[in-house]
């Protein structure tokens, strides 16, 4: 997600979802990213990163969006990461583990020599401190840690039984039950390493004061403008980062974000509308990166609110929306209609499903079969901002509002400022929702589970639909090492969801981001958090 273009900074500061308080300056990467902030930049230079919102916090362990992990994922390191273009586990903070034949011990050897920004040592007891602090959390304060993990200490899902120093560079983590994707749940951006001095120095303020080992040192944040960050000189991977400073700029306007790439007053963008994708192709002075696709964009349907608690009524719903209709309308073919709650290249992706068929006809007969044969009124939230998966939330939610109307569902568009919009709708107060994830580890426990299990209403699971079959289906998914009897296990409970409806499953995009072609070593990353450690600006 990156944001980009505009005809000039004034006309940025009118389009940044009319905040006020938004400082502006006068960047322009110029000759390698020099700019009003500072003088002229050495080595990679200045890297200006166009994206689509500002981020909400930069705790990473207490946001769930991706604009905030954008910038996170540069601040902080992992235990363990991720390849380059794919989820494969790698060494990070720890350089080896070990994994007991039970499949409930983990072993992490931790990298030696390694110190937060704040001058701190990176040690065993630092990554104790961390787990201690998640699972002695709250709904409201650790949506991902409860979402990937069963929920908090004392919880009967929890699944971390214990997290141990047995010496200043090792760590011990027990599980009550295995967890298949225990190390590649490691490696996710939510469960990096934050300085504990920080953390207790800066208590609740700590999203805004973020202090991690990563390549880049948090500098300034001016809210809903730019977000600044800049080299660590003492980083633990030798030579890097190559870049001296990153600005996050935070271009609502998929399109004032490209009239600033194409000006040069930004260096790379995500949410490019896939119209303008030849655009930037035929520009010598430009190029254009695809994310690997790892995402699903969706209309959420709150299960617990009438009448969209009544199954024909969502039923109803998804045989009323013609996906193929807005991808032709919005996405220029650099989509696929989404049938299932996460992408086909997951493994375990059903793809016996029966979609359902745009068919108005059906939809009407099933709204009669529900008692609802003249409609009736809801609400219909569209995003704020351009996503991965939805270039553009109110035009498609016209388009769906449109379609209602067609079965006498009168839809009333309502928006909220980003973070409003998580909020509100994470409490349930909408009726439907657009929405949407972008894959945090390449499992399909992360779609499923995260997104539609009992465990995480009220964290990542928005809908509040809750299925205890489904449950128990993914929680044995959860715990078993095969990966065969895994695979058929997600295919039945993406049987159960196709029949359920809590959603309206649109879209798997594939993103597209625009560049200067000065830009060098950047590698869009299937789940949108992108390292930009060894990406430089030639001079």
């Amino acid at each position: 997600m990156k944001k980009k273009y505009i005809l000039s900074l004034v006309f940025v500061m009118l389009l940044s979802i009319g905040l006020a308080g938004c400082g502006g300056s006068n960047e322009t990467n110029g000759n390698g990213g020099g700019d009003s902030d500072g003088g002229e930049s050495a080595d990679g230079g200045t890297l200006i990163f166009g994206r689509g919102g500002d981020s909400v916090a930069l705790d990473p362990a207490a946001v769930t969006d991706g604009e905030s992990f954008k910038v996170t994922k540069n601040i902080f390191d992992t235990l363990l990461t991720y390849g380059e273009q794919d989820t494969e586990v790698n060494p990070g903070l720890a350089e080896d583990w070990e994994v007991s034949e039970d499949g409930k011990t983990y072993t992490l050897m931790l990298r030696e020599g390694v110190k937060f920004h704040d001058g701190t040592d990176f040690n065993a007891d630092a990554v104790v401190f961390n787990f201690d602090r998640w699972m002695n959390g709250s709904e409201e304060s650790f949506y991902y840690y409860k979402s990937m993990f069963g929920g908090f200490k004392g919880d009967e899902g929890h699944v971390i039984e214990s997290v141990t120093a047995t010496d200043e560079k090792t760590v011990e983590i027990k599980l009550k039950r295995p967890q298949a994707p225990f190390l590649k749940n490691l490696a996710m951006s939510p469960f990096a390493i934050a300085s504990p001095d920080a953390v207790e120095k800066h208590g609740d303020k700590f999203g805004e004061n973020p202090v991690g080992t990563g390549p880049f040192v948090f500098d300034q944040w001016s809210r809903n403008d730019k977000i600044v960050v800049t080299k660590n000189e003492d980083y633990w991977m030798d030579g890097y980062p190559k870049l001296e400073r990153v600005i996050f700029r935070a271009i609502p306007d998929n399109s004032a974000r490209l009239n600033a790439l194409m000006a040069g007053e930004i260096d790379l963008m995500d949410g490019l509308n896939p119209s303008d994708v030849q655009q930037v192709e035929d520009d010598e002075n430009l190029q254009t990166f695809f994310r690997p696709s790892m995402n699903v964009g969706y209309l959420g349907l709150t299960s617990n609110r009438e009448p969209l608690n009544n199954k024909k009524v969502r039923q109803a719903l998804n045989h009323a929306v013609d996906k193929q209709a807005i991808i032709d309308a919005f996405y220029a073919g650099q989509a696929e209609p989404a049938k299932n709650p996460m992408p086909p290249v997951i493994s375990g992706y059903n793809d016996d499903i029966e979609p359902y068929e745009y068919d108005l006809d059906k939809a009407k007969a099933l709204l009669k079969e529900a008692g609802y044969e003249d409609g009736f009124d809801m609400e219909l939230w569209a995003m704020p901002v351009p996503r991965p998966y939805m270039p553009d939330g109110q035009k498609v939610a016209e388009v769906i509002q449109s379609s209602f109307a067609e079965i006498g569902v009168n839809a009333e568009i309502k928006s909220y400022e980003w973070a409003t919009y998580l909020e509100k709708a994470r409490n349930g107060e909408a009726d439907s929702f657009l929405l949407g994830w972008t894959g945090d580890n390449g499992d399909a426990d992360n779609f499923l589970y995260v997104l539609l299990d009992k465990d995480n209403i009220g964290s990542n699971n928005y809908t509040y639909y809750s299925n205890d079959e489904l449950h128990d289906i993914l929680i044995e998914a959860q715990s078993t090492p095969d990966e065969a009897k895994r695979e058929e296990l997600y295919k039945k409970a993406q049987e159960i969801i196709h029949e359920d409806a809590p959603w309206i499953p649109l879209v798997h995009s594939k993103p597209a981001l625009g560049g200067s072609e000065r830009v060098k070593g950047f590698s869009p990353h299937p789940t949108g958090s992108d390292t930009l450690t060894k990406v430089t600006v030639e001079q």
